[in-house]
């Protein structure tokens, strides 16, 4: 399986390379550690030949942040580890080299092919691998299991789609979940899928969802200070704000429909779109003004309209700052496309949430966040216009909202401990 794959995979990589080229270009940076994505890291191979590495790998900024915590937490006691974590994408490394730890080394993951990835295992040298929600890559866990390097999953969860894709092609992925030493889940529902898949029962620990832990209360440390964006743009400081986070096609221009009606009894209303792809924002800007909506661009203040209806985010690492001033959060991905983005964030900051009929990727929290009354589902663009309506003309109600969403952030917290104490029994037992 492990020749066929890797003859397999260089011909697949060869005919999707000008696609995923072309994300990076657009992302930009793209050049900078160009070379750590086929394995080679320079220097910090002699810099790390003689210690003990725990690798730990997070695809993009979600995971990387989770990373962040666990590093935090696991280097109060194993001082005689050295930490590298690996991300996917550039704005994953964005935060990696502005959060993790001194000491802590922040890498670009290689290409899953096996020239690739043997020589990254040659020059980190990893005693151990973690790896943050199921990021399954066939050469990583052939060459750690060859290596005899412990090989961990933490705050894993398996969407129903997920599920499917793996039993689908149980050859390749069974005994990759075989060879797992632990593996940390967000629920019990999580437990059993990958039970399913070839984990062992005994090797699987129950941690919860570390995203509740990493939630912020305050954006002391914020670079952007959204209050005065607001008011350069005109926008009043008693004027309900409407902030769409992390939003997919689709979800921009249904939003911006419903607003000239959300204004008919809200007339102050503001809109603040934020993509979760920031490379979209010409578009989104397109399909915003198509509505006849006068809009403001992030990174284009100086040439704002007067008086804009909409304010487009097209900038990374400042959705949290928005949150804060939001009198409602819709939550994207989760109406026009499929497995919906976190809501923790807004939670924690008592915000009253919305979001579609699509969480799978975020089912218990949106489950427990819907239980408390935290958060209301809609099911299509009226069943959004009517319930939003309805928030806006009920500050109390929103404020009773915002509260039980809090409430459910803080009674879910604890994960990073827990999942750090199981890594450390796993890593004693080296």
């Amino acid at each position: 399986m492990r020749l066929l794959y890797n003859i397999i995979f260089p011909l697949f990589f060869v005919v999707s390379s000008p696609y995923y080229l072309w994300k990076l270009v657009r992302r930009g940076h793209w050049l900078v550690g160009l070379g750590q994505r086929f394995g080679f890291y320079g220097s910090m191979g002699a810099s790390l030949k003689d210690k003990r590495v725990l690798w730990l790998h997070g695809v993009s900024v979600g995971e990387a942040n989770l990373a962040i915590q666990l590093v935090n937490e696991l280097r109060k006691e194993l001082k005689d580890w050295t930490f590298v974590v690996s991300t996917t994408t550039t704005t994953g490394m964005g935060v990696l080299k502005s959060k993790l730890p001194e000491g802590a080394n922040a890498v670009y993951y290689p290409i899953d092919w096996m020239p690739f990835v043997k020589c990254a295992f040659r020059n980190l040298n990893p005693s151990a691998v973690v790896l943050v929600e199921a990021e399954i890559w066939p050469n990583l866990f052939w060459e750690a299991t060859s290596r005899n390097v412990s090989l961990s999953l933490v705050n894993t969860r398996l969407s129903e789609k997920s599920l499917n894709g793996y039993r689908k092609f149980g050859f390749l992925f069974k005994p990759l979940f075989q060879s797992l030493c632990s593996v940390g889940v967000q629920d019990e529902v999580d437990a059993q899928r990958v039970i399913e898949l070839g984990c062992q029962a005994e090797d699987i620990v129950v941690t919860g969802n570390m995203k509740f832990d990493g939630s912020v209360k305050a954006s002391t440390d914020q670079s952007v200070n959204v209050r005065e964006l607001l008011d350069q743009l005109g926008v009043s400081r008693h004027a309900p704000v409407i902030v769409a986070g992390s939003t997919f096609e689709g979800e921009e221009l249904i939003l911006s429909q419903l607003l000239a009606k959300w204004r008919v009894a809200t007339p102050d209303l503001f809109l603040v779109v934020v993509p979760r792809h920031f490379e979209r924002a010409d578009s989104v800007l397109a399909q915003i003004q198509s509505t006849g909506l006068h809009v403001a661009r992030r990174t284009r203040m100086e040439s704002a309209p007067e008086r804009p209806e909409v304010l487009l985010v097209d900038t990374t690492g400042e959705l949290t700052a928005f949150y804060e001033i939001a009198s409602l959060v819709f939550i994207g991905k989760s109406l026009t496309a499929q497995g919906g983005q976190n809501p923790i964030e807004a939670a924690a900051l008592g915000k009253p949430l919305v979001f579609g009929p699509f969480m799978q990727n975020f089912r218990g929290v949106a489950s427990s966040l819907l239980d408390a009354q935290g958060a209301q589902q809609i099911f299509d663009e009226g069943d959004l216009f009517i319930k939003v309506d309805e928030l806006l003309s009920d500050p109390e109600k929103r404020e009773l909202m915002g509260k039980a969403a809090t409430e459910v952030v803080n009674a879910n917290k604890g994960a990073t401990q827990r999942t750090a104490l199981m890594l450390k029994r796993t890593l004693r037992a080296l």
